[in-house]
């Protein structure tokens, strides 16, 4: 049997009664026509299974609809979340999503970057995965498309911006165990390279006050600041010892290096992981040392996963608003591409303690 050839506007217009330029007005959503002849159109394309030609309507409106979405690792449940968010909004304004993963390479961001703009999207999330050499992103805002970064910032580009207030959040974590009596706290943290200087320069700049400029800084950097400032707030000296530097993306990497930092004679007695994947792999690392928590070692993790609330005892952690970050670049992009054109806007949200009963008294 010969497949059923689709519907036209022409055949709508036929049916209808009305001009294929009514018709193509009346169903491509432009122009004015009269409500009567509106009606009789739409009656017309239900009875025949029309369905609009999403690319010859882009050509007449100039947008697609679309929007697309660079994630630093998709699977990583942060980026889930944030990309539920995304499209829940996208959805309820009848956008659709084209995603794409970086997995933490410049590389790969600048071809789903160059992809996405070939697929004539009407603006890009992105979490960019270089805060400074992201050349590739101010092309981008020159050409006049509209962006806007979730994460992380890019130093000189004026885009919007959503992010969590990671130091704030930092410093009530390890306030939460300093509290608890915690003197020796260690910190696992990606740190990945900074162009500032290392590891042992950024930590004296910081305990000492001088200004650091934290726009820009990685997520971990800026936590590593909160982790500092709870100490100096405390009026507690800062071991540089007690904070472990994974140096990448990776469980894998805090796994390894976990054992030998809390292999020393006054190791920590409390740890702060800086994300879900530093959590993953000191947790890992605990479980092979066979570490009671929190009897042996107190623990509080930066953002909320399922396994935390699972375990006995669970693991208490900051938890990002990971749905409402997704929620609010959509909408803060939607506003752009309909024409917005106030300054750009940096919204930081708040993290929320979640106590599970991983923190212990000392």
């Amino acid at each position: 049997m010969a497949a059923k050839s689709k519907a036209t506007i022409a055949d709508v217009a036929r049916a209808a009664g009305v001009s294929t330029a009514t018709a193509g007005r009346v169903l491509g959503g432009y122009g004015y026509t009269s409500e009567e002849k509106k009606d009789q159109v739409l009656k017309a394309a239900r009875s025949l299974g029309y369905r609009p030609n999403a690319l010859a309507r882009s050509l007449i409106t100039g947008q697609t609809r679309t929007l697309g979405v660079v994630a630093g690792d998709i699977q990583n449940p942060f980026y889930a979340s944030v990309i539920r968010g995304i499209s829940n909004v996208a959805e309820a304004n009848g956008f659709g999503l084209l995603i794409t993963n970086s997995d933490e390479s410049q590389a790969k961001e600048v071809h789903s970057v160059e992809l996405l703009a070939q697929k004539q999207v009407d603006g890009l999330i992105v979490t960019p995965t270089d805060t400074r050499k992201a050349r590739h992103l101010h092309n981008l805002r020159t050409s006049g498309v509209p962006l806007v970064l979730i994460d992380r910032a890019v130093a000189g580009l004026q885009v919007d911006r959503v992010g969590t207030d990671n130091i704030s959040a930092a410093e009530q974590a390890v306030r939460r165990l300093i509290d608890a009596g915690h003197r020796r706290i260690g910190i696992v943290a990606e740190l990945v390279e900074e162009e500032q200087g290392e590891l042992a320069q950024f930590m004296a700049r910081a305990i000492s006050g001088d200004p650091v400029d934290s726009e820009t800084l990685y997520p971990s950097w800026q936590r590593l600041l909160g982790y500092i400032r709870a100490h100096r707030v405390a009026g507690l000296p800062i071991d540089p010892r007690l904070t472990l530097r994974a140096g990448s993306y990776s469980a894998l990497a805090a796994e390894q290096l976990v054992p030998s930092f809390l292999d020393q004679p006054d190791r920590p007695t409390a740890l702060f992981t800086t994300d879900g994947t530093m959590s993953e792999g000191t947790m890992r690392a605990l479980a092979a040392l066979k570490l009671q928590i929190p009897s042996d070692i107190s623990l509080i993790c930066f953002d909320d996963l399922d396994w935390m609330s699972l375990i006995d005892p669970g693991i208490s952690t900051m938890s990002q608003p990971r749905l409402a970050m997704g929620e609010a670049a959509t909408r803060m992009l939607l506003e752009r591409i309909r024409g917005e054109e106030a300054p750009p806007r940096t919204v930081l949200m708040s993290a929320a303690l979640i106590e599970r009963g991983s923190v212990a008294k000392r």
